[in-house]
């Protein structure tokens, strides 16, 4: 083994390595996902630090066999097998969880002592440690930085300021103009290029500090944000809006930016942006016309690998389940029965992998945009906005999450990061007697955290609910451990 990482081939390959009985840590992964690339730095390292176990790579989408093997619907995915046997999964970008998960399976940390970023203890090596710290800094995902904070620090609110202030049209976006990440990110830059002004673009995923304070220095929950000469004109909807009316242009003349020759439109970068002059796709007006056609054939419509009732992708698979637990009505095209289909839209839209999903015939993004949606609600918000589901009541949503799992623990923090001592107890029991169970973070949503309070008649946290009647708090669900009850009542 000696410390490195293997690019795996073939499903046969992968089985002999497995069955030898050793430490194996699998690394599901992609080209385009730039989470995926971070976290393979850590992979790296980590290989080293634990010369004795196999460290495997496979390319999810170019690897289907395996990937369908081990149920992989998003990337980064990380799959721990020892004595052939799967006995771990981690799903995300989370360096300071890879590197307990790894030193559990490779029998070199304690694991009653969870790792930090920047702190991991007997999990990492001294080559692992700093570049955890690194990216850890990058993406803000310290303890520190995922503390509830009740504002901004100066220090960004000025960093923020200065973002908006460095071009006179600013929009920050999902992506860049050459790759936009999300449809609405480029529906947005698709309008300011009609307009023909400069604008300048700072891509939000690639800063997760920026990401976050800008949404409340602008009392804006969403992106992309535009701003002209430092005012908030608003998001996708807004400037769809305005532009079709004429008032953008005539905002943007009152503000004393005028229209360039089309020639010499292009944008002005801002750290992270790039842009250019639209292009012409190539494509032929037949072809382009047959696109159009299909992207609006349904309200709601997914081009994926297979179909709904057999996806031939997992990455597929997960939007699907996704567009199902949203209980969307949708409409797919499989395109792996039409190579022109296939090739074709990835021009269309510039997006160059499947699954995509369009909104009312915008490109909302792939499977990792639509969890990632799904997950913050904005997926939910977007499908209420243009009217494919009707808005859900606070009480609909808080009994889907409570019946959401068998047994659902409503916490503060995660299973692997508990934020109060109580829900660490509770994830404790639970986990000492085997019981497999979901859970929500109650510090991420203050609406699921007031409303579950009145919803159970339970004023504080955690609460456990089984089959969607609630259980008890700590107190309860350490004295039913106790008393040697607490699997049976979580089985009945």
């Amino acid at each position: 083994m000696g410390g490195s990482v293997k690019e795996v081939k073939s499903k046969a390959e992968l089985d002999n390595i497995t069955k030898s009985g050793e430490a194996v840590i699998i690394h599901f992964w992609a080209s385009w996902c730039d989470a995926s690339k971070q976290m393979d730095q850590v992979f790296s390292h980590l290989s080293t630090d634990f010369p004795n176990t196999h460290f495997l790579a496979v390319e999810a989408e170019e690897q289907p066999e395996i990937s369908e093997a081990f149920s992989v619907s998003s990337v980064p995915y990380f799959v721990f097998v020892k004595d052939g046997k799967t006995v771990d999964t981690l799903e995300g970008a989370d360096p300071s969880s890879l590197a307990n998960k790894v030193a559990r399976v490779s029998g070199s940390a304690n694991p009653g002592e969870p790792a930090a970023p920047a702190s991991l203890g007997m999990a990492a090596g001294p080559a692992v440690l700093e570049t955890v710290k690194e990216l850890a800094k990058e993406s803000g995902s310290s303890p520190q930085a995922n503390q509830a904070r009740p504002g901004l620090s100066d220090a960004l609110k000025n960093r923020l300021q200065r973002l908006i202030d460095s071009h006179p049209i600013m929009l920050f976006m999902k992506g860049n103009p050459e790759a936009p990440r999300c449809g609405f990110s480029r529906k947005v830059i698709d309008i300011l290029r009609d307009e023909t002004v400069k604008f300048g673009t700072f891509d939000i995923l690639s800063d997760n500090e920026v990401r976050e304070g800008l949404k409340l220095l602008s009392n804006w929950p969403t992106f992309p944000q535009l701003y002209c000469k430092g005012e908030l004109l608003g998001g996708s909807d807004i400037a769809i809006a305005m532009h079709e009316s004429g008032e953008l242009r005539e905002v943007f003349r009152d503000h004393g930016i005028d229209a360039i020759d089309s020639v010499e439109a292009k944008v002005c970068g801002s750290e992270n942006g790039k842009g250019g002059i639209t292009k012409s796709t190539g494509l032929s007006t037949t072809l382009t016309s047959r696109l159009e056609s299909l992207v609006n054939s349904n309200p709601v419509m997914l081009f994926m690998k297979g179909k709904p009732t057999e996806p031939k992708c997992g990455f597929s698979g997960k939007v699907v389940a996704i567009l199902q637990e949203e209980k969307v009505t949708f409409e797919s095209f499989d395109i792996l029965t039409d190579e022109e289909v296939r090739q074709g839209l990835k021009v269309y839209s510039n997006w160059s992998s499947y699954p995509q999903l369009y909104i009312k015939g915008e490109l909302i993004g792939g499977s990792d945009i639509v969890l990632e949606m799904q997950k913050s609600g904005e997926l939910k918000r977007i499908l209420v906005e243009k009217g494919i589901v009707q808005k859900e009541t606070l009480e609909d949503r808080l009994k889907s999450l409570i019946t959401s799992s068998p047994v659902m623990l409503f916490m503060k923090g995660t299973p692997e990061a508990p934020r109060c001592g109580f829900s660490s107890k509770v994830v404790n029991a639970l986990k000492e007697n085997g019981v497999n169970f979901g859970s929500f973070d109650i510090l991420s949503d203050e609406e699921v955290r007031q409303g579950l309070k009145v919803f159970s008649n339970w004023p504080t946290f955690p609460q456990l609910y089984y089959k969607g009647e609630l259980i008890g708090g700590c107190d309860i669900i350490l004295e039913l451990r106790d008393n040697g009850e607490l699997k049976s009542t979580l089985s009945e």
